[in-house]
């Protein structure tokens, strides 16, 4: 049967849906990129943010659609939003054959043949269970591969409902992780991105203390890989043997992944998160790390937030000139803490502090774009824009789908994967402009 796999949210939800697509592929299923042909769809969802699960329920019934119609037999929803709301999906949404929670995505062929046999499965839970690290079909590209860590938090951010939905934090083992890295770069992968909800905390819970670094120098010894790129670090658990690593490590990217969500002490508390000497830690890595690239999340909106405590955060991301954030309006969320706090911030307030804040990144990006006309830079080709006439890639300075481009010409034919040195000219709408070197 032809099966349609539509995957929403984080990069991490793209590995589950890699994995899933294996499992699928592996039982006999053809998968399909057209909806018209499909007749079993799969939509593995968010379930982070209120937007968030209504984009997953416009896809949901835009796919119910078909089912009416009687283009599509089957429909699955998976994930997030399924184990969050469970049943309440059936119940508002009587299209949908099966519900698969983010505890029993390893059963997903099992659970799509219980829905295809229409016995309405709702299968739940498991949210202890250990991390399985198995064969993936790449969705995205067969160059760049994101290498799930762990599972689950344990923080308990005061906005944040990942603990309810995924679990505890659980690491993957060691062994299992390197060999999954070297099976990626066995076939193509060159470049690979390090995720978690907490990706300093790898290694805590089965081995009694952070293991990061062991981790990364043991990726850092697979020969084909070329950048190792990290996100989502907590800033707690960044320590100078990591900063020491990052900086000496030639395939380890000079571009680090910190969400900060805020840098106001009082809010960091009411956040549940550690008001960390934030200040120290971003310039010691300037002061480390030749030519870092910083990426972060900041949220603004949060109850209590005040003018002054946003002009902290404003100030702070003016100061150290970080040069990707992003930046949210907080979202309350039924079942966090955050939720029943007093001093709920005036939704007009909120966007308009975002829109400061946007403009201030606007501003930094253009700076640093400026200083890198005249350099050479080494960039990964991820294809050619018949639109522009130009091939396109990204630098170390760029994650995929969150930061810019850099868009170039060449005398010769280069292909997507291929590294490629660009003498930078110019930028545009906050991509850079340049030319391949012979």
């Amino acid at each position: 049967m032809k099966l349609l796999f539509v995957t929403l949210g984080c990069a991490k939800n793209t590995v589950d849906s890699e994995r899933m697509l294996y499992l699928l592929t592996r039982a006999g299923y053809q998968t399909t990129a057209d909806p018209a042909e499909a007749e079993i769809a799969v939509v593995n969802t968010c379930a982070f943010l209120e937007s968030a699960r209504q984009e997953a329920i416009d896809q949901i019934l835009e796919l119910a659609l078909l089912k009416i119609e009687g283009k599509l037999h089957t429909l699955v929803v998976a994930g997030c939003m399924a184990q969050l709301i469970q049943g309440e999906i059936t119940e508002q949404m009587p299209e949908v054959d099966g519900v698969v929670g983010c505890g029993r995505t390893e059963e997903i062929v099992e659970q799509v043949e219980a829905a295809v046999a229409k016995r309405s499965p709702l299968a739940v839970g498991n949210l202890d269970a250990a991390v399985v690290v198995g064969d993936r079909v790449l969705s995205e590209s067969p160059f760049t591969a994101y290498l799930k860590i762990s599972e689950g938090c344990d923080n308990r951010c005061a906005y944040c409902l990942i603990p309810s939905i995924r679990g505890p934090f659980r690491s993957a083992p060691i062994d299992a992780l390197v060999q999954q890295a070297a099976s990626l770069a066995e076939n193509g992968v060159r470049e690979l991105i390090v995720v978690s909800q907490d990706t300093t905390r790898y290694g805590r819970d089965l081995y009694g203390k952070p293991h990061l670094c062991e981790l990364l120098r043991r990726l850092c010894g697979i020969d084909a890989l070329r950048w190792i790129r990290l996100h989502y670090l907590h800033p707690d658990g960044i320590d100078d043997d990591l900063i020491a690593l990052v900086a000496s490590c030639d395939k380890i990217v000079k571009y680090l992944d910190i969400p900060i969500q805020h840098a106001d002490g009082g809010i960091l508390a009411a956040m549940n998160r550690s008001p960390a000497p934030l200040d120290a830690l971003f310039t010691r890595l300037r002061q480390r790390i030749d030519g870092l690239v910083l990426r972060t999340t900041v949220m603004v909106g949060f109850p209590g937030e005040t003018q002054e405590a946003f002009a902290r955060l404003y100030q702070f991301l003016e100061r150290h000139k970080v040069e990707r954030a992003g930046v949210f309006v907080y979202s309350r969320e039924e079942g966090t803490a955050a939720a029943e706090m007093p001093n709920q911030v005036e939704a007009e307030t909120a966007l308009k502090r975002q829109e400061a804040l946007q403009l201030l990144q606007a501003e930094v990006q253009d700076g640093w774009n400026q200083t890198r006309f005249g350099t050479t830079m080494t960039v990964l080709c991820e294809g050619f824009d018949r639109l522009t006439d130009h091939y396109y890639g990204r630098s170390y300075a760029d994650s995929p789908d969150v930061d810019g481009k850099v868009f170039f010409t060449s005398e010769k034919r280069v292909a997507a994967g291929d590294f490629v040195e660009i003498a930078i000219e110019s930028a545009l709408d906050g991509d850079l402009l340049g030319v391949h070197l012979p």
